[in-house]
């Protein structure tokens, strides 16, 4: 009788918890949205001024107050940036550069992970950590000695010594592939070799499948890394020819340093790419980063 007595009480109770755990949701989902926002426009604020100013005339950008709206949207800045340097010749070898690290990089980073990963060998771990303690060198301290072997070899002036090291590894990019294979169950790979599968067939067929989150991410790193690289092209290459986009843009702003709004228009059209990629591959690379580290 009492329970029967106790029941309008409880019931009430439970809606008035009901509603205040609702409501304390809404303001914490309403909260992190608001500083992911503000945050999110203080990232955003560079490339929407460089954007901005490409669309503006060169005493405009410096007005004051600063508006990030032009008065009047010139577009003639890109045509003219297209015409100041050879554009589509560095956008060429950017893009070769950057296409054919890319391959390299996936391809040798998932083949040595595997082996640290999935294969069983002595001297297994010890060897891996040689490997992750070759981040600790900067490519300022292998600068010179590479410059030097590369040199002696005769690939001076051209793409090797740009596009062959990404097929010999990177330690960074092995760490997070490894980190990732290792959340795949082994029962898959001994079911497989109970089936007859070879240990290729067994990468090919389970692991390379299981592995596009990681894979993805170590592309977009690498491409990235690539596209934007300054100091290798500028080592390595003494052709004008050969240059790409981001030896391009420092030598337009060598010769047109004043021109702000056409180094801008450059600028953005240089930046984009990378944008366009990332803005449809980002799902699938925070996926690959978050994953990487759950098995260790």
């Amino acid at each position: 009788m009492a329970d029967i007595i106790d029941l309008p009480y409880q019931t009430a109770q439970y809606r008035a918890d009901k509603r205040r755990y609702l409501l304390d949701k809404i303001l914490r989902f309403f909260i992190q949205h608001v500083l992911l926002i503000i945050f999110g426009i203080i990232f955003m604020l560079p490339f929407l001024w460089m954007v901005s100013s490409s669309l503006k005339q060169d005493t405009e950008i410096f007005d004051l107050p600063v508006s990030l709206i032009p008065a009047s949207f010139d577009f003639g800045n890109y045509i003219e940036a297209l015409d100041a340097i050879d554009f589509w010749r560095y956008t060429v070898n950017s893009l070769f550069y950057t296409t054919v690290a890319t391959i390299g990089a996936v391809i040798s980073n998932t083949f040595i992970a595997y082996g640290f990963a999935r294969i069983k060998w002595p001297g297994r771990n010890i060897v891996f950590f040689l490997v992750l303690a070759t981040m600790m060198l900067p490519f300022q301290v292998r600068m010179i000695p590479l410059f030097i072997l590369f040199s002696k070899i005769g690939w001076l002036n051209t793409f090797l010594p740009l596009i062959i090291p990404p097929f010999l590894g990177n330690a960074f990019y092995i760490f997070l592939m490894r980190q990732f294979m290792m959340t795949i169950p082994s029962e898959l790979d001994d079911a497989a070799r109970i089936d007859g599968c070879t240990e290729l067939g067994i990468f090919w067929r389970i692991v390379v499948p299981l592995m596009k989150p990681a894979i993805i991410t170590i592309a977009i790193f690498e491409m990235v890394y690539a596209w934007n690289d300054f100091l290798g092209p500028l080592i390595y290459m003494r052709d004008a020819s050969n240059y790409t986009l981001s030896i391009g843009l420092q030598l337009y702003f060598t010769q047109h340093g004043a021109e702000w709004a056409l180094l801008m228009a450059a600028a953005t059209m240089f930046t984009l790419p990378m944008i366009i990629i990332f803005f449809f591959a980002q799902r699938t690379f925070i996926e690959g980063i978050s994953l990487t580290g759950i098995k260790g």
